[in-house]
């Protein structure tokens, strides 16, 4: 950072107006981003393409308001952005774009309104509705978007009907939320404009590198804190939806396990009070809706992210919590499954919900995921469990040291992980203690949410051969480390004038690499054997991210390879395609990934009502029809015991629990199931090794 510093020295000192001060911080926050970014861009012209569209994106992500004719107008400004924020700060290009598209939103609310009053609203054509228009045109002309802002109303009516709202109430609940969105828009401040068209620069680089305005940074030191009360999920915005983008492991959302990851909120209803429709409104608004006091109710009216129409809507009451720390700490349970000569296999599974570090110990040192992961596997081998089940599907990252030292309880000391930083430089972190806490046969079972961390420890145990990696076709892909830049103790030093909080700069600063040299950026980990699982079709992780940095490999570290796996995986990948082709759950679930392919692919929904409704009567039909064959032939029960971090110490096993006992109807965890039998196949053919 010397010589950025030094750079900033011959910057003019700004003092006195809002405009000035966001000069500064528009000069030092494109400066950082130039020099000190991993993924360094020279060119200021693409640079400059990238922002420009990146800003209109921001905008308006559905391209439905700006039109190629506005765009075209301001299409200079796409090879003189970079120039304009680096050398003067000038940033008037993000008022007078959003000054353009507030003209149009504005069109498009008096249009609609003109609509909802004299449109018949009849659906019996053969009219279809692009829902996903990534990669679709902007309108050409006025009367082109209005055909698009129509076709949208409609889709809005014709699933706000399937979900039973009468005419009437539907063109009130329209009025209203095109209402509040315009006031939304009108009432955007200045610094949340500047705010957009920074993070619009900063997003050119990687698309986890954000600029952070004084409110944004004090949502997201919120987030970070364990005493926020809500409902435990990380949202985002996403086509004008409110859209779980993480549930976060102890928390109420997570606890009612009816809440999963792409599920949308469409409304929000306060203790005794109407609920709120909160489509088109803008995340920080609805995130303050949902944040409430400890132990407050909240209901929300989600559209799972499984439906197969966006009709369905489903309500869900929870009580606002703090995510307590326990919730959140890795637990384990003992399973036996049948065996041979009726003699049960007796199996280990941990459940770690992210790479956490712990609070100080009163010795210096941190206990965290890793002393609690040996823990309650000290337990397990007491218990004389036969093989262990490391379950990462819901594990979204966290310490870089957790996942060196977690990744040490299962191989001998060695390289764990490479990373490169901007300049090129590699430095290999090690697993330094040559203790191995468990070297027994090992499966560690992933998914589209395993990610970072996660993706480290997978990836170590692939490598190495010391375990089997199975899930989803491949993890999240996140192969990069950000840093927190706060800009004022930056301004402070070389005296400048960014205002009284010129908010931070999140930055991609290193890239991951395994120790084979590969790196897990946007290819993520690629199991050893791909599962069935609802989350392998989602269209998640970082391949599906704009300007995501590119997959790259560096020389391999020269570890050692143990081969634990790779002789057994024929006879295994034989065995599980045999169950999964003959397994009545896995049908089902081969079905309904199917027909949510195929509505990914299409991009489209009908707006034909008979259909729809046909469509929904039959998903319906099948879901009971499933429900009566599982309580009709309910599976094989398993006998389980849970073991938490209290219990770990404790002599001998607590009672017995019954999985699916509460409600046996319900569709079972398939893709665990499996992989706990793949674990049994693991150890018996690991029994018949020489030794």
């Amino acid at each position: 950072m010397k010589c950025l510093f030094a750079l900033f020295l011959v910057l003019p000192v700004f003092a006195g107006t809002n405009a000035a001060h966001e000069a500064v911080i528009a000069r030092v926050t494109a400066s950082l981003l130039a020099q000190s970014h991993f993924a360094a861009q020279r060119d200021a012209a693409a640079v400059s393409a990238k922002f420009f569209d990146n800003y209109l994106l921001l905008l308006d992500g559905a391209k439905m308001h700006l039109l190629e004719s506005d765009v075209a107008e301001f299409a200079p400004y796409r090879t003189m952005l970079m120039e304009l924020t680096l050398k003067t700060g000038d940033t008037s290009p993000a008022r007078i774009i959003f000054n353009r598209y507030l003209q149009r939103h504005e069109q498009r609310t008096k249009f609609v309104h003109e609509l909802l009053e004299k449109e018949a609203f009849e659906f019996a054509g053969d009219e279809t509705y692009k829902f996903d228009r990534e990669h679709a045109a902007r309108p050409r002309d006025l009367a082109e978007a209005q055909q698009l802002w129509r076709q949208h109303l409609r889709h809005e009516y014709l699933a706000e009907k399937l979900g039973g709202q009468k005419p009437a109430e539907i063109v009130k609940l329209l009025h209203k939320r095109y209402d509040r969105t315009w006031r939304t828009i009108q009432k955007l401040h200045a610094d949340q404009i500047f705010e957009m068209y920074l993070t619009a620069l900063a997003r050119v680089y990687d698309p986890h590198s954000d600029y952070m305005g004084p409110r944004q940074l004090e949502d997201f030191n919120i987030s970070m804190k364990l005493s926020l009360c809500g409902i435990g999920a990380v949202l985002q915005s996403e086509d004008g939806y409110c859209k779980i983008r993480e549930v976060l492991p102890g928390g109420p959302a997570a606890l009612s396990k009816k809440i999963k990851v792409g599920d949308r909120i469409v409304a929000v209803a306060q203790e005794q009070k109407e609920p709120v429709d909160i489509i088109e409104m803008p995340l920080t608004d609805a995130v303050r809706l949902i944040r409430g006091d400890k132990g407050t109710k909240v209901t929300l009216t989600l559209i799972p992210v499984d439906a197969a129409d966006a009709s369905v809507r489903q309500s869900l009451t929870l009580v606002r919590d703090e995510i307590r720390v326990e919730q959140q700490q890795a637990k384990a349970r003992i399973v036996d499954l049948p065996g041979k000569d009726a003699k049960p296999v007796r199996l280990g599974v941990v459940d770690l919900p992210s790479f956490y570090m712990g609070a100080d110990n009163g010795k210096g040192k941190r206990e965290g995921a890793t002393a609690d992961v040996a823990k309650l596997i000290g337990k397990l081998k007491r218990e004389s469990v036969q093989g262990l089940l490391l379950d990462l599907r819901r594990n979204g990252g966290g310490s870089l040291d957790e996942a060196i030292s977690l990744t040490g309880l299962f191989i001998e000391r060695g390289p764990v992980v490479q990373t490169k930083d901007a300049n090129g430089g590699v430095n290999v972190v090690e697993d330094t203690d040559p203790a191995v806490l468990y070297d027994g046969p090992l499966v560690v079972l992933t998914s589209r949410f395993s990610a970072s961390a996660s993706e480290i420890l997978a990836a170590a145990v692939q490598d190495y051969g010391r375990g089997l990696v199975v899930g989803d076709p491949s993890t999240f892909g996140k192969g990069t480390v950000q840093s927190l830049i706060q800009l004022g103790p930056i301004m402070q030093q070389n005296r400048l004038d960014g205002g009284a909080n010129p908010g931070a700069l999140k930055l991609t600063i290193r890239k991951f690499y395994r120790p084979a040299g590969g790196s897990m950026q946007r290819q993520g980990v690629l199991p050893d054997l791909v599962l069935p699982s609802g989350s392998a079709v989602l269209k998640v992780g970082e391949a599906q991210m704009a300007t995501s940095l590119p997959w790259d490999e560096i020389p391999a570290t020269g570890h050692a390879r143990l081969n634990r796996v790779e002789p057994k995986l024929p006879a295994l990948r034989e065995r599980s395609a045999a169950r999964i082709a003959n397994e009545q759950e896995f049908v089902w679930l081969g079905e309904d990934s199917e027909r949510l392919r195929t509505q990914l692919a299409q991009a489209a929904v009908s707006l034909n009502e008979k259909k729809r409704l046909q469509e929904k009567t039959e998903q319906e039909k099948r879901d009971e029809a499933r429900k009566k064959a599982r309580t009709d032939h309910p599976p094989a029960k398993e006998t389980q015991y849970e073991i938490t971090l209290k219990l770990a110490d404790l002599e001998g096993l607590p009672k017995p629990v019954t999985p699916g006992t509460n409600d046996v109807a319900a569709a079972p965890d398939v893709t665990l199931v499996e992989a706990t039998r793949l674990l049994a196949d693991l150890v018996g053919l690991s029994a018949t090794e020489p030794q």
